[in-house]
């Protein structure tokens, strides 16, 4: 009787796995906990139903128009504040809470980075252009509010951020200073009790949307290092003097809104000098390892959308000469390809975030992890494209949007050369 139950309970898990529309993670394999797991089940559920049937609508119209509803529903979840706790609703019950960072105080109740990167993970795998938004809410934004301001801040902006009241974004890049950020051109001058910032940020995300925003200006200018010039500021939407440019036109993660801020004589309180003056650089330069961590993370989300794409609907379903797709030579080695190295960059992912978790921050596999996971999703959207044939080319596809939105983040967030640079020097300075 039992060997009878054992049986068909493997051919349910066979003809289950078969016949899904997304290929499942083992995480098994990925070694994470069983909370975890339920983690990824349920925000799977969620994305999925939330998020996927939207996805080619979000890209087409190049807007979400129920960006601000869905962010209520993740701030309910707890699901904004960074590092939050996830209540995990299941036949509406609470079943288990998982620690991701903000401090209860603040509205939130301290936890785990890894937490965080399952949750933006399938987040991208259901829209990567959401899921971008929400990178830049909870780690660009609210991360940094909540590590280096003063508890007065906090309790003013955390809990909206949260709640999903309020929206988040982070100016920093500038039209003429990606990479070279620290030759920003953003001035800000003391006047009183006031800062009065003149320029712009551009290639802001969330910039149309946001409520409030982490920006870099100089104050200081004529510094002997340009470096030690930098503050950093909380911005409101509602100062005066400020104001967003039009959205831009991306060629990918479309419905993530990206716009130019436009600082015309803006008044800023003093109060909302973030961290000390002059020493925005510590702020800026101590974000930069877990946005990299997170950037691996929404690559390795399209990644795994690339594998759901590939794997079921066309390979497994779709003849050629009377024969599955996937029993071909050529395409079988694709699929071997895209499933060895989706678990690489997984558990690579999934380590690196363990290490920083435990206050161990090894700089060049924070770059190293974005460096390899980025430009292997673009390699493995390719693989999918071919897989899917002519239908993959066309924008109204699945794997043509993920295609489009794989190649940001081998150029966002720091460009490929860049973290290339941050790993060699790293090992360099080992050596010196």
């Amino acid at each position: 009787m039992n060997l009878r139950i054992a049986l068909l309970n493997n051919i349910h898990k066979f003809n289950s796995t078969r016949l899904l529309s997304h290929y499942p993670v083992d995480d098994i394999i990925s070694g994470i906990t069983n909370e975890q797991i339920q983690l990824r089940k349920t925000i799977f559920d969620l994305a999925q139903k939330e998020l996927a049937s939207q996805a080619h609508k979000i890209d087409n119209e190049n807007r979400f128009d129920g960006m601000r509803k869905f962010w209520r529903k993740l701030g309910n979840i707890g699901a904004l504040g960074e590092c939050i706790y996830f209540k995990l609703i299941i036949l509406k019950h609470i079943v288990s809470t998982v620690g991701i960072i903000v401090n209860p105080k603040y509205g939130g109740t301290g936890g785990r980075y890894l937490d965080l990167v399952i949750f933006s993970e399938e987040l991208s795998r259901a829209s990567a252009s959401v899921g971008m938004s929400y990178s830049a809410h909870t780690i660009l934004c609210v991360n940094q509010i909540h590590r280096h301001g003063s508890d007065e801040q906090k309790q003013k902006y955390l809990p909206k951020l949260c709640s999903g009241e309020h929206v988040g974004a982070l100016g920093m890049s500038e039209q003429g200073s990606g990479s070279d950020v620290i030759s920003m051109k953003l001035r800000a001058d003391k006047d009183g009790d006031h800062y009065i910032l003149n320029g712009t940020k551009f290639w802001i995300t969330n910039g149309p949307d946001a409520n409030v925003l982490v920006v870099y200006a100089k104050t200081n200018p004529n510094a002997k290092k340009p470096q030690h010039g930098i503050s950093t500021f909380i911005i409101e939407k509602t100062f005066e003097g400020f104001s967003t440019g039009p959205k831009l036109d991306k060629l990918g993660m479309r419905g993530s809104n990206t716009s130019e801020l436009i600082f015309d004589n803006c008044r800023v309180p003093k109060e909302n000098l973030l961290g000390e003056e002059n020493k925005g650089v510590y702020v800026l330069m101590s974000g930069l390892d877990v946005e990299r961590i997170i950037i691996a993370t929404a690559s390795l989300g399209i990644m795994q959308a690339c594998c759901d794409v590939a794997f079921n609907n066309y390979a497994h379903q779709r003849k050629q000469i009377n024969t599955k797709n996937a029993e071909f030579q050529m395409i079988e080695s694709k699929l071997s390809n895209m499933y060895v190295t989706t678990a690489l960059c997984r558990t690579y992912l999934y380590n690196v975030c363990r290490a920083y978790d435990r206050n161990h921050i090894a700089a060049k596999d924070c770059a190293g992890v974005a460096l390899y996971v980025s430009e292997k999703t673009t390699q493995i959207a390719l693989d999918a494209v071919e897989i899917v044939g002519k239908n993959g080319y066309l924008n109204d596809s699945v794997a043509g949007r993920l295609l489009r939105d794989a190649k940001l983040y081998e150029i966002g967030g720091g460009t490929s050369e860049v973290r290339k640079l941050v790993i060699a020097r790293g090992l360099t300075k080992e050596y010196s």
